[in-house]
Order: structure tokens, then sequence, then C-alpha cells
């Protein structure tokens, strides 16, 4: 029999750090369907002729705050990762990796796993709590690409992993080397999206953003929800740390656009601390199995910039999981079950 194929695939990053890769990227990630999710013509015209031509020089000079010798740490990570999981699942699987924008690409890891003659595919998106911005596009330009094949073989798809024990408990030792009881109020900061995605994934109708708590409990009309996934982890990581409620907040950033995204924002509930008299804030991005820009930068640079412009004195990230061997276990565990 042929070996066992493991596709690990996370979000991407620009080959380089320069305005031309950074262009190249922020094109195909943004003309993806399921991110900016609107008619293909105003699509088209917001991302090349306004999006992409006026961000890519900024986005650039970003990106190269956080770029070192290893190059992209999303991608550095990322890397790192698979070699663990192939290491540790051994010769019986053929693991790739892949990037669903720029590289290396779900087409080229592909038809890698397709040469090595694979017995089946099983994909794992390296986003723990489902949308269908970021797992759902990773299911579908998977399912495209295979669908072409002459023969197809066995496919099966992680959907998520927002409640898997042992990357909660990997989160949870990050955060222990701050003490965590040592700061005035933890955040759980996690990646935003626009409020109508989060209705599209209501297949009730009746249930998403009805009520200001909507997202607090994860249950069976809720539980493919991006939002409330997003408030179990927070909620299993505070329970494992022992956080009291009152002490914790859940918050979204990397707002783009001005139409409602899922609240509260991040900015909003940093500004709402400082006013509180809150001075020192560790943070968790629990969307992120890696760190990267959202991570490295936005949080760590301009958010810890932004609170202490209101008033407040620290804002500490919580690394993510990166190349832990507690999440690779994780990770090597879903694969074999």
């Amino acid at each position: 029999m042929g070996k066992k194929g493991v596709l690990l695939v996370n979000l991407g990053t620009p080959d380089s750090a320069e305005v031309s890769d950074v262009r190249k990227y922020l094109d195909e990630f943004l003309m993806d369907e399921r991110v900016i999710d609107i008619n293909a013509f105003k699509r088209t015209l917001l991302v090349k002729g306004i999006i992409v031509p006026f961000r890519s020089p900024k986005t650039s000079k970003l990106y190269k705050e956080i770029w070192d010798e290893n190059g992209s740490p999303l991608l550095y990570y990322s890397k790192i990762q698979a070699a663990m999981v192939q290491d540790k699942l051994g010769e019986e699987y053929h693991v790739e990796l892949a990037m669903r924008y720029q590289n290396p690409s779900i087409a080229s890891a592909l038809d890698k796993l397709k040469a090595g003659m694979v017995e089946s595919i099983q994909v794992i998106p390296l986003f723990p709590q489902y949308a269908s911005a970021s797992t759902g596009s990773v299911i579908q330009k998977v399912m495209e690409l295979v669908g072409k094949w002459q023969t197809v073989p066995p496919i099966s798809f992680v959907n998520s992993f927002h409640d898997n024990e042992l990357m909660i408990d990997t989160f949870a030792q990050n955060a222990e080397k701050y003490q965590p009881e040592s700061y005035d109020q933890i955040l759980f900061s996690f990646h935003g999206l626009p409020e109508r995605q989060l209705k599209k994934c209501d297949h009730s109708g009746r249930h998403c953003l009805k009520k200001n708590d909507c997202c607090a409990t994860l249950t069976d009309v809720n539980k493919f929800c991006y939002s409330a996934q997003c408030h179990d982890t927070a909620r299993l990581i505070a329970k494992r740390l022992s956080i009291p409620e009152e002490k914790y907040s859940v918050c979204f950033q990397s707002r783009l656009g001005k139409e409602p995204w899922v609240q509260p924002y991040t900015s909003e509930v940093l500004k709402e601390l400082a006013e509180k008299g809150k001075k020192r804030l560790l943070v968790f991005c629990p969307a992120f199995v890696a760190d990267c820009l959202e991570t490295l930068y936005e949080v760590s640079v301009e958010y810890h910039e932004e609170f202490k412009a209101l008033g407040g004195e620290e804002v500490q990230l919580v690394a993510s999981l990166n190349d832990d061997p507690k999440f690779i276990e994780a990770l090597v565990e879903m694969i074999r079950s």
C-alpha cells in the first residue's frame, strides 16, 4: 500500500518583503471570492484599483519590520511544523506544506502528493477556528484542483480544532512564563471578519447577531460560527489558567474597510481598558498557529504604542504555537485519528 498523504495549509506570505512581491500576495489574497465576498466586478475594481496599489507600499514596510534572516516568520515556522510532523509520523506518511496564497502553492504540494502515489490525502487547514474566508477557502481550492485529476484518492478535511486540548495547553503554558495573574487584564485578540460573513454561515438564518451574546456559548446552532468558536477557545484557555471571566476580554483585530465587522474591535477594547485605569495587558492571538505580521507587528508594536498613548504601560504578546512539540503532537493526533 502507498503512503498516507497529509497536506498542511496556512494562509500565506509574500515571497519577500519588497513591494512587488507584497503586491502579488495581496492581489491573490484579496481577489479570493471567499475573502472579499462581493460581486466579482466590484471586487476587481476595489482590489486592483484601490486596495492593492495603495496598500502594497505600506504593507511592504510592515513586513520589513518582521522579516529576519529566516525570511517570513509564518513560512519559517510552518516549514518547521511540517518537518516535525513528518518526523513524528514516520515513513507511513507523506507530509507536504502549502500556503493558500503564494508559495509553496497548494497546486505544487498536491502534485508532490500525487507523484508520491499516496493512497489518501488528509488536509489540515492551520486555522483553529473555522471561517469561510480561511478554512473554507482552502477546502474549496483543494477540491477544485483534485477534482480535475483522473483518479481522485480518498480525501478528508479537518474543519476546525478550536477546542483541541493539546493546543489549549500549549497556549496556556506559553502564557505561564509571564505570570498572567500579574496583569490587569487578559485579551484574546482574534482576526476579524465582516459581520456579513458570520451571517452567511448561519444556515438557520435566525440566530447570528440577533442578540449581543449570541456567540458567548457554543451550541448546535452556532457550532460552525467563527466568532462562537473564538469565544470557546478563549474560554478554554482562561479555564486552563484559572482566569476569572471578568478579567479577560475577547476582541477582534485587523479590520478592513468601513462596514461592520465582528465586534468588539481590539482598538476599542484598548481604549476602554485605558479609561478604566488598566496599565498592563497580556494578549493571546489564538487564531494563529505561528507568529506572523498580525502578532509580531500589529499586536506587539501597533497596539503596544496605541495603548501607551492612551495612558497604559504595556501590551505583552503571548508567543504563538510555532515549533512547540506539544502542538506538533496535537497535529499528529488529528492525523492519526
